[in-house]
């Protein structure tokens, strides 16, 4: 049995993880301030769970001890909030991911894993998305990813902490929030298709996604606590259109939802995929096909809607 500590594990992808590691009959120490994440989604699972901020060096301290491995999810994660409160930012991701460093570097051999973005190419138009090219953050959010990054690196230069990065991509999958001001294209479209309410598409819906499944999230973070010290895309490795996402939805689903085309959003980048080959030669890959994945994620949102109609019509 491991100890582990999951920095924003009450969120969407930190609730997997510590799914997954406690049912294997780890210790798992949950941090999360629940500012984006829910209490909810850790209902059933064995772990301790700890109400409190990465900002907070000592409560860092204190739940890191003895841990093999820090998986770091906890961020501000809106890239328009990002935009309005800089500094706080900057506090959370950027000073909050050197607080989990130094928490590391007080366990020898604890490991740090950051949770990082494809935001850090920017709108670079050269596809695939590589490792090895320059980044291009055009946002607070991905610049202060970019710097954990770079903080990972230093620190395991300068004082032997083993560190990697992953870069996810456009991940999906079950407790991902759909009602949030800020929410991802999948949950959204399932929704609505679910509904039978329309679909709105921002531009002509050629624009495309390299999409990956939470689960295939969960196995890259473990596999990297094992495996791998650099820099890596996590991701499918190829892209799928807006408007393919939005009919492969509406056909599981057998849904009636029309698709509506809206101006396209400024600042939204055209196209995205990824080179995912500098992690898959490590030895990974993912399991999950996007048909697969989204009828697991379809069969989740409905029953949530099933159960919270039950609910409401008691």
């Amino acid at each position: 049995m491991k100890k582990y500590l999951i920095t924003g594990g009450a969120g969407f992808i930190g609730s997997h993880i510590a799914e997954e590691l406690s049912k294997n009959g780890h210790h798992v120490i949950v941090l999360d301030n629940l500012r984006t994440g829910f209490k909810k989604n850790l209902e059933g699972l064995d772990v301790e769970f700890i109400n409190g901020d990465i900002r907070d060096k000592n409560l860092l301290f204190k739940y890191a001890q003895e841990a093999s491995t820090i998986f770091h999810l906890a961020a501000l994660v809106s890239v328009p909030e990002s935009l309005i409160n800089i500094s706080e930012c900057i506090d959370i991701n950027t000073h909050g991911t050197i607080n989990v460093l130094e928490a590391a570097k007080r366990n020898y051999g604890c490991k740090v894993i950051l949770s990082s973005s494809a935001a850090n190419y920017g709108d670079d138009p050269i596809l695939p998305k590589i490792e090895s090219m320059a980044p291009k953050p055009m946002t607070p959010y991905a610049i202060s990813k970019l710097d954990g990054e770079y903080y990972l690196n230093m620190y395991q230069k300068q004082w032997q902490i083993p560190t990697a990065s992953l870069r996810y991509f456009n991940v999906f999958g079950s407790r991902q929030n759909p009602d949030s001001a800020y929410a991802a294209a999948v949950p959204i479209f399932i929704n609505k298709a679910l509904k039978n309410e329309p679909i709105t598409i921002y531009g002509d819906g050629n624009q495309t996604r390299d999409f990956i499944y939470v689960k295939d999230i969960v196995r890259a973070n473990i596999f990297a606590s094992e495996k791998g010290d650099s820099i890596y895309n996590i991701a499918l490795g190829h892209s799928t259109s807006i408007i393919e996402l939005a009919k492969k939805i509406i056909e599981i689903t057998n849904s009636k939802s029309p698709i509506v085309f809206l101006e396209e959003r400024a600042g939204d980048i055209k196209h995205s995929t990824a080179d995912t080959s500098k992690f898959q030669q490590l030895g990974f890959k993912p399991l999950y096909s996007l048909d697969q994945a989204l009828l697991e994620t379809i069969e989740y949102y409905d029953k949530r809607n099933r159960e919270t109609k039950e609910i409401i019509s008691l």
